[in-house]
């Protein structure tokens, strides 16, 4: 095991253990350097202000950054920042543009909140159909 590689185990390991200053210690060369689950996990403490004080605009450039390298978790995120304006000015087609890439990828989540904006039209047509389509890939992926 490489040096970064024990980096990110204790990283995530201190995240998960909720020890977030450590995590944040541990995780930010490595997300400096471009590693996606670093710079997500950093996100989320920054969103959250888990080991600092919140800051949200930091978190977002942490979430599209991974989300830019094909993070599903990051990409759910982006999407729902867009949906909800966490962050950004509410914007339902890139909200739609992230969760896709989400689901596409197999995230449960992802799949569930395309069902409801298409079952209730939030920026898509509604679409009973595609509702469903996205629905049912949920339930199989879970």
């Amino acid at each position: 095991m490489n040096d970064t590689t024990m980096d990110l185990t204790s990283g995530i390991a201190a995240f998960e253990a909720k020890d977030f200053s450590k995590a944040q210690q541990l995780l930010s060369p490595l997300a400096d350097s471009g590693n996606a689950e670093a710079q997500y996990r950093l996100a989320i403490i920054f969103q959250n202000g888990l080991s600092a004080a919140e800051n949200k605009e930091k978190g977002l450039e942490w979430m599209q950054l991974a989300a830019d390298q094909d993070h599903a978790l990051a990409q759910h995120g982006m999407g729902f920042a867009y949906l909800h304006g966490e962050g950004v000015a509410v914007n339902e087609q890139t909200a739609l543009k992230w969760l896709i890439l989400a689901a596409n990828q197999g995230l449960a989540g992802s799949q569930m909140t395309l069902g409801m904006m298409y079952e209730q039209g939030t920026g898509v047509e509604k679409d009973s159909a595609e509702a469903k389509k996205w629905y049912q890939m949920a339930e199989a992926d879970e």
